[in-house]
Parts: structure tokens; C-alpha cells; sequence
């Protein structure tokens, strides 16, 4: 019954302080909406560039008209000098220059190596993705082309055609069909949304108690003199809470936005209770440093960032240093984030993230035993003040 009455408590506080509703009702519904939305659409078509020609041949035209006809970038117009060309990247009136110096065709009709020069906006990796992607293909394309005509002298039709590409390959993406950036970065974010919140609602929960209750973590009546009790009634609270939170973002925003979903939905559950658990129980042990209200803001809103690049995903896990990656294990996003990704994206089942469940167990079991610790601690000081 304890365990009850103290599930009620965590309820009554949460829905009668507005701080701790924003953190953990209204946050983790509206920032997956507002994430997957910026986002969508996945791929940036149509990237206005200008172009300064200083060639002005037929050649160098039919490389501008190659690169016009891709449907990455748009030629938005032709600049007579570079400073020009800046000046349009500045206003944002483009985001990508290219240009052709005036040896492009003299060199190439003499045999030697040419450039063409293509400046980014580096603000936007999306648009530098798109200028580069269409630049390299057309260049590659008429690379065979030249090399066929002006050196191998092919005698038909298809015999130019297999000069140009003696092996043919074709490329395929695999689980992110539009190579997009929502569909790699959405379905981890949505996980690191609810470690966070998590950790900011039991904290504001705990400053909360702290300013009502004289500076202790627990009220001092005779519901709250269990530190197992304790622990499990306001973690029972929270999953139940972020087991909607969690199907909301793993049904509803993944439909909406058109998100890859190729995991099975009890493979999910599977998952998805135990990381809250282990979320809940770190955020107790964390919450430990919150005397006010506001000090979560200052101790966990910088976290998401940094732990979201540790994970492994936006940044190739074999190239972390050995101490930030084992540093990263200490959190349940590194290992949630991986599984989730790989449920949702790859429609691996619950035995292919067999290691990454297995962390989250692990400190399920080491976080539950020092949330406990902490709490003997409270109740021993309580104890001792009634005394």
C-alpha cells in the first residue's frame, strides 16, 4: 500500500506544479513533432548556386548544363566575377559557387588535368551535400566520356559504352532509402527526448520536495520510511507515464512523418520498458545534486547534445576515444538509442540487441541499488531529526 500511496504523491505533485507538466506531459509530446518536422522533407532538392564562368566554352557550358539538369542544385545565375559570386553566398540568394577557370578546355584538349572550383556555404551541411554530390557525378560522367574519345578510340556504340564503365555497380541503400537526414536522426532523437525529460521531471520533482519539506528529498510522515518502496513508487509513476509517451512517438510520429518502422511492436515493448526503468532510476540517483527547482535545468539540458554524439551514431563508434565510449555506458541513451535505432530501422528483434539490453540491465541493477542507498540516507536523517 505504501508503494500506492507514493505512486498518488509523484501523480498529485507532477499534474499540481506546471514546471514539472511542461517536462514531462508537454515536452516529450511537442519536440518530436517540432524535431520531424524540421526535417521533413528528408532530401534538400534544387540548391540554388551561381556559376562564374571564366572559360566560356562549349565544353564548360555543357558541364554547367549537366549540372543544372541534376536534380540536387539549380543554376540561379551567372556572376562575371567571384567577388559578385560572394556577394550572392552573403545574401543567401545561393548557397554554392561554381567555377570553371579560363584553361578549363585548353587543358583538356592538351592532355592535361584541369579543375573546377566549388565554394560551399558550410552553414548547412545539406546544401554542401547536394552541391558536391551533383558536381562529383557530372564530373566522373564526363571524365569516362573524354577518356573514351580522346584515348581508347572506340570503333561502335557499346564498345564506348563498356570503356566508359568496364565494371557496372549499382548502389542501394540500405534501411534509409532516400539516403535522408530524418530518418537517421529522428528515431534516436525521440529516445534521447525521453532520457532527458526524464531526468529534468525528477528533478524539478525533487527540488520541488526539498523547498516544501525543509531541505529533505522525502516528506516525514510514515509512507516514506522504505527506501525500496520509495524507489518503486515513483518509478511506477513514470512508467506508466512514458509507456504512452514512448508508443506515442514509436506509432504516431513515426506514421505521421513517414519514418522507417520495420520493428515489431511487442520487440518494442520489450525494449522500451526496461530503458525507462533504467532512465528513472539514474534520474533519481542524478537528481541527488538538485537543491532548487532550476539547478536541473543548469546540470541536465547541456547533456543531450554530448551524449547523442557518444552514442555511436552521429559519429562512428570506432572512432571514439576508448575513455569518452566507456564513459558513454554510464548513460542508458548510449545503449537505448543503438537498440531502438536498430528496431526501428532495421527491424531487428529483441535477441539481435541482445548487448545492448544486456547493458540496460546492468544498470537497472546498479542505478536501483544506489537510488536506494541515497534514500536509506534521507530516511536515516529524517529519523535522527525526530529523535
Amino acid at each position: 500500500m505504501n508503494i500506492i500511496k507514493i505512486w498518488y504523491d509523484e501523480l498529485r505533485t507532477v499534474f499540481h506544479d506546471m514546471g514539472i507538466m511542461l517536462f514531462v506531459i508537454i515536452l516529450p509530446l511537442a519536440y518530436p513533432l517540432i524535431y520531424a518536422y524540421v526535417y521533413t522533407p528528408e532530401v534538400q532538392r534544387e540548391v540554388p548556386v551561381v556559376v562564374v564562368d571564366d572559360c566560356k566554352s562549349a565544353l564548360s557550358r555543357e558541364f554547367l548544363r549537366r549540372v543544372d539538369a541534376t536534380p540536387d542544385v539549380t543554376v540561379a545565375g551567372h556572376c562575371v566575377n567571384m567577388a559578385d559570386a560572394y556577394s550572392a553566398l552573403e545574401q543567401q540568394s545561393a548557397y554554392a559557387i561554381i567555377h570553371i577557370d579560363k584553361d578549363f578546355e585548353t587543358s583538356l584538349s592538351k592532355g592535361k588535368q584541369t579543375v573546377v572550383g566549388l565554394y560551399c556555404n558550410m552553414m548547412s551541411m545539406v546544401y554542401y551535400k547536394c552541391a558536391v554530390s551533383a558536381c562529383s557525378n557530372v564530373s566522373i560522367a564526363m571524365n569516362r566520356k573524354i577518356k573514351v574519345a580522346n584515348y581508347m578510340k572506340p570503333k561502335t556504340e557499346r564498345e564506348s559504352q563498356i570503356m566508359q564503365t568496364p565494371i557496372d555497380y549499382k548502389h542501394t541503400s540500405l534501411y534509409n532509402s532516400q539516403s535522408g537526414y530524418a530518418a537517421f536522426m529522428i528515431p534516436p532523437i525521440l529516445m534521447m527526448i525521453i532520457q532527458q525529460s526524464l531526468f529534468l521531471g525528477i528533478g524539478m520533482s525533487m527540488g520541488r520536495s526539498r523547498e516544501q519539506n525543509g531541505g529533505f528529498v522525502i516528506p516525514m510522515n510514515r509512507f516514506y520510511k522504505n527506501s525500496v518502496e520509495i524507489v518503486l513508487g515513483k518509478m511506477l509513476f513514470y512508467l506508466m507515464l512514458y509507456i504512452i509517451h514512448a508508443i506515442y512517438a514509436f506509432v504516431v510520429i513515426t506514421k505521421m512523418f513517414s519514418l522507417p518502422q520495420l520493428g515489431h511492436y511487442w520487440d518494442f515493448m520489450l525494449f522500451v520498458i526496461p530503458y525507462i526503468i533504467d532512465c528513472c532510476f539514474l534520474g533519481m540517483v542524478l537528481s541527488y545534486m538538485i537543491y532548487r527547482r532550476e539547478d536541473c535545468m543548469l546540470i541536465f539540458v547541456f547533456m543531450s547534445l554530448p551524449l547523442y554524439f557518444m552514442c555511436g551514431l552521429s559519429w562512428p563508434g570506432s572512432a571514439i576515444p576508448d575513455g569518452i565510449r566507456y564513459f558513454s555506458y554510464l548513460f542508458p541513451s548510449t545503449f537505448g538509442l543503438n537498440a531502438y535505432m536498430r528496431i526501428s530501422g532495421m527491424g531487428a528483434s529483441i535477441s539481435d540487441v541482445a548487448f545492448e539490453m544486456k547493458g540496460i540491465c546492468i544498470q537497472i541493477c546498479v542505478y536501483f541499488t544506489m537510488a536506494c542507498l541515497i534514500y536509506t540516507g534521507k530516511i536515516r536523517k529524517i529519523l535522527r531529526k525526530e529523535v
